[in-house]
């Protein structure tokens, strides 16, 4: 009798370490829920998208002042959490305890009903009744392109068409596309949720963000204009070791990284 309890046990036992590491690795992404109600449903984060884009049409009127007329005006912005608000995926995701997966986002994105970030349209239609035209650099892949042109073309943005929409092809640095657009233009403002959307140095290998971010903090609501995105980004890299941590590591990792007394 002990003998074939002691058989069940040993049978059971992997499964059910299985399951508890299961469970496990499917909980990270609950992390994620405040945060993505927050953007859907707080009045601060349209509050600060509005403030924002206040900020960018002073900026947008001072900088028209001081920039030559040897070039054609631009302003640059990224497009996801800066242009359209993809929180209804992110939604999604949690629901359906998933982590980021490339097919879904392309779901996603070839689906083209991403709403406004709330600010955003008003705003480049104000800086298109100026003569400034607008790039979207975005690192959404190329094989999106449709979907991401019918986007904004159904929400009515301007200059959406294939030249002012520069998808990723080879890198996610948006360095080569910034100096692409600065051939013929004078970028009055860049706009985006992600530092990387200004300049490749705020998360250069070597370099500490936060002092690079001091160091620049006249540029910001003048030159740089970000937007609120509590979901997701570059800022999160610096928790994970791993260059491909599983949902559970992450979320043990960022426990780790809280300040705390």
């Amino acid at each position: 009798m002990k003998t074939r309890l002691a058989i069940l046990i040993a049978l059971l036992m992997p499964f059910g370490l299985l399951a508890q590491d299961t469970t496990k690795n499917n909980t990270g992404y609950r992390d994620y829920t405040a945060a993505v109600l927050w953007q859907q449903h707080a009045g601060e984060y349209r509050a600060l998208t509005f403030q924002a884009y206040n900020f960018a049409r002073i900026s947008l009127l001072q900088r028209l002042k001081e920039v030559g007329k040897d070039k054609k005006y631009a302003v640059v912005v990224d497009v996801d959490e800066t242009v359209l608000d993809n929180s209804p995926f992110q939604g999604y995701q949690i629901n359906n305890g998933k982590t980021f997966d490339p097919k879904d986002w392309s779901t996603w994105t070839g689906l083209g009903v991403a709403d406004t970030v709330p600010g955003a349209l008003g705003f480049l239609k104000f800086a298109a009744a100026h003569q400034v035209e607008t790039f979207y650099l975005t690192n959404r892949d190329t094989s999106e392109m449709k979907g991401t042109l019918y986007n904004l073309k159904t929400l009515g943005f301007p200059h959406a068409d294939k030249q002012h929409i520069l998808l990723k092809s080879s890198t996610s640095d948006k360095e080569p596309r910034r100096q692409q657009i600065l051939e013929n233009y004078h970028i009055l403002l860049l706009c985006g949720d992600n530092l990387s959307d200004f300049s490749n140095i705020f998360y250069r290998s070597g370099k500490n963000t936060i002092e690079q971010v001091n160091a620049a903090q006249a540029e910001f609501g003048t030159h740089f204009i970000v937007l609120p995105n509590p979901m997701y980004g570059d800022w999160e890299k610096q928790f994970y070791k791993d260059s491909k941590p599983t949902e559970a590591i992450k979320a043990a990792e960022r426990l780790k990284g809280l300040k705390t007394y």
